[in-house]
């Protein structure tokens, strides 16, 4: 991706079609994050859109995220709030396993799902932090994501920033920019904190199978990275103007910017400004 100019004039984009209005181009590689309200249009009508303006030989990326698939995690918390002992327990035995084929996102948006559910679309495996992709190179950037690196470099985000993608922002501000959580890898000495989810156990593909052990779901607890998202408003309103390229969809406004880009300014207000 062409580093974008920093002009700041508004692109207008009255239907789906030219969303090379928005600085898209063909061949280019796409991580999109997107609230569709204010856009007029609907999530396969952007999807296909953004398709056909990266072409054969781009990318189209989102995340996958399914946090409620633990013990630990804000969306799991709020959905046990006031049950007793004895019916979160029941609760987390009824709890389905991560299935990248078949779980939904959660809280990703409307268009996180019509990425994951295109034709020909691949998932990474991760319990909590997938991400679907389609377009060139889907399948290779979603076929590894080790438990242990939510967002970390081994990661398809790590993948990403390597390849030097972009970020398409859709009526959607930086609190919301996965990219940034890259760099909490890169600071040095890291918080670190305990995690555990539900997942498949000894089935067909997984690391770890041992034939003739019956298949089935368990949990599983792993230690990562503290992920942290409250300062990344801040970390946004810090990042340099002349890196962003600004549009509009509809009524809704647009930030186009190199991924690389977001992650090396993120490291660089973390480490000066985290404690």
């Amino acid at each position: 991706m062409t580093d974008p100019p920093g002009d700041g004039e508004a692109a207008r984009l009255p239907r789906p079609g030219p969303v090379h209005a928005l600085g898209v181009r063909p061949g280019m590689r796409l991580l999109v994050h997107a609230a569709l309200g204010g856009t007029g249009l609907r999530a396969e009508e952007l999807r296909d859109a953004l398709l056909a303006a990266v072409g054969p030989h781009g990318t189209l990326a989102a995340p996958a995220f399914t946090p409620q698939n633990s013990k630990t995690s804000t969306a799991h918390l709020a959905r046990i709030a006031g049950l007793s002992e004895g019916d979160v327990r029941d609760f987390r035995a009824r709890m389905p396993a991560f299935d990248p084929v078949r779980t939904p996102s959660h809280g990703m948006g409307v268009l996180a799902e019509a990425v994951r559910t295109a034709p020909g679309a691949a998932r990474s495996g991760h319990p909590q932090t997938s991400f679907a992709a389609v377009g060139e190179g889907a399948r290779e950037l979603c076929a590894e994501h080790p438990l242990t690196s939510h967002l970390g470099e081994e990661s398809p985000l790590g993948k990403m920033c390597g390849k030097g993608w972009g970020v398409l922002m859709i009526n959607v501000g930086f609190s919301v920019c996965t990219a940034f959580h890259l760099a909490e890898y890169l600071i040095p000495k890291p918080p670190l904190r305990m995690y555990e989810c539900v997942v498949k156990v000894n089935h067909p593909g997984l690391p770890g199978r041992q034939p003739g052990r019956p298949e089935g779901e368990g949990w599983t607890a792993y230690e990562d990275i503290a992920l942290d998202d409250s300062d990344f408003a801040e970390i946004g309103r810090a990042f340099p103007e002349d890196r962003i390229l600004r549009g509009r969809i509809g009524r809704a406004s647009t930030m186009l910017f190199a991924l690389p880009d977001a992650v090396d300014h993120a490291l660089e207000w973390m480490t000066e400004n985290r404690r």
